[in-house]
């Protein structure tokens, strides 16, 4: 005999006995000293991330109540200057699920605890490409997506508007620096040109003086369909937008961005999840906010498919073929079994709209054209997942 439970990922069919399963999770944040920037317009909220975390819990607690399960998150943040590894070992010591905020090698140093052994890791914070590949750990899932897909992203979308030859202006942040690289791989990988590209270094309040330094420092940039800007710390991008030497699209860190989420995303049912989340943390939902609401959706998802809360069952589920999480992207998304990026549409997009979702029409994979958006397979040097 069954009973029919309406879930949020649609009708769940459970037995009339289901055994109560208690999940423990815990968020740990290390804080982040940031550059100094020209603009102080962005500051980020002092809840991103953990608020889209506390979203994910209220969903997985909406269809746990159902189904005897029950979940509790516990938050920790850690200073710059103070180690990680103490927090961690502290949580391992509690549950063996951990979401993880922080710069790679701390992520890294985590991972690599004797008590992370059994563990399994959700990235929300770091990019970097390294991470899906050399550097890639078997019990770090990445619900951020790389850098490499965001600007695959990008490139598909310079590619249908053929926009072909393009510019570069680049930041020299660490961060600005990786991002331009992506930018160099993206192009290349989808046939595109960078022709010229020149490195922002100005100290100058541009606040101020834009109208004047900037159609100087892009005047010799020649003749070009679109001007990529390489500023992932939101520095000075925002002060080349109208004012570039020739009338131009600005896309990249600036102008036309790929994003893993941004509050213009209404379609495919994102209209609901924007409101829960508005609701709840008073502010539209960013990128690092949809990646823990993400990771803690796919633990409770993993959970209900398996009535399981042992970490090693849940890692094995997410890591298969039968695993999905409706992310609200307009397809389902799963998890590559051999680096443990979570598949996923990219949208596209300007402050205002929504322009597109990556993967566009036409790019083909033989798998899914989702791996047409970052580290394929072959191209991936991670072992850990086949080891």
């Amino acid at each position: 005999m069954f009973r029919i439970v309406w879930c949020l990922g649609g009708i769940f069919f459970a037995g009339t006995a289901l055994a109560d399963v208690d999940l423990r999770i815990h968020y740990l944040r290390k804080d982040v000293e940031a550059p100094p920037t020209l603009s102080n317009l962005d500051s980020p909220p002092d809840n991103l991330g953990l608020a889209g975390a506390r979203v994910g819990l209220a969903d997985n607690q909406t269809t746990g109540s159902f189904l005897g399960q029950r979940y509790e998150l516990t938050y920790t943040a850690i200073a710059p200057d103070d180690d990680l590894r103490e927090a961690a070992n502290a949580a391992l010591a509690d549950t063996q699920l951990l979401v993880i905020d922080a710069p790679p090698d701390d992520l890294l140093a985590v991972a690599d605890l004797d008590k992370a052994a059994g563990a399994v890791i959700f990235n929300v914070a770091a990019p970097e490409a390294r991470l899906r590949s050399e550097d890639c750990r078997g019990n770090i899932l990445h619900t951020l997506p790389s850098n490499a897909m965001r600007t695959d992203a990008l490139a598909q979308f310079l590619v249908r508007k053929r926009w072909d030859d393009l510019a570069l202006v680049a930041g020299v942040h660490p961060a600005d620096v990786a991002f331009a690289d992506t930018l160099r791989n993206s192009t290349a990988k989808f046939g595109l040109d960078i022709d010229t590209e020149k490195t922002w270094a100005f100290d100058a309040d541009m606040r101020r003086n834009a109208a004047q330094e900037v159609p100087l420092f892009t005047q010799d940039l020649g003749d070009y369909d679109a001007l990529l800007i390489a500023d992932e710390t939101g520095d000075f991008g925002r002060y080349v937008l109208y004012n570039t030497w020739q009338a131009r699209p600005v896309t990249g860190s600036e102008g036309l961005t790929a994003v893993t989420w941004a509050p213009v995303v209404e379609q495919w049912g994102a209209a609901q999840l924007q409101s829960r989340f508005a609701d709840f943390a008073g502010r539209g939902m960013q990128s690092k906010d949809y990646a823990a609401w993400a990771a803690i959706r796919s633990i409770g998802e993993a959970v209900t498919r398996t009535k399981s809360a042992d970490a090693a069952t849940l890692r094995e589920y997410l890591i298969s073929d039968e695993f999905e999480l409706a992310g609200f992207k307009g397809r389902p998304m799963n998890y590559r079994s051999w680096n443990g990026q979570l598949r996923q549409p990219i949208p596209i997009v300007h402050p205002r709209a929504l322009v597109a979702m990556a993967p566009l029409e036409g790019f083909l994979h033989q798998r899914t054209e989702l791996d047409t958006l970052g580290l394929d397979q072959p191209e991936s040097k991670c072992q850990a997942f086949t080891e």
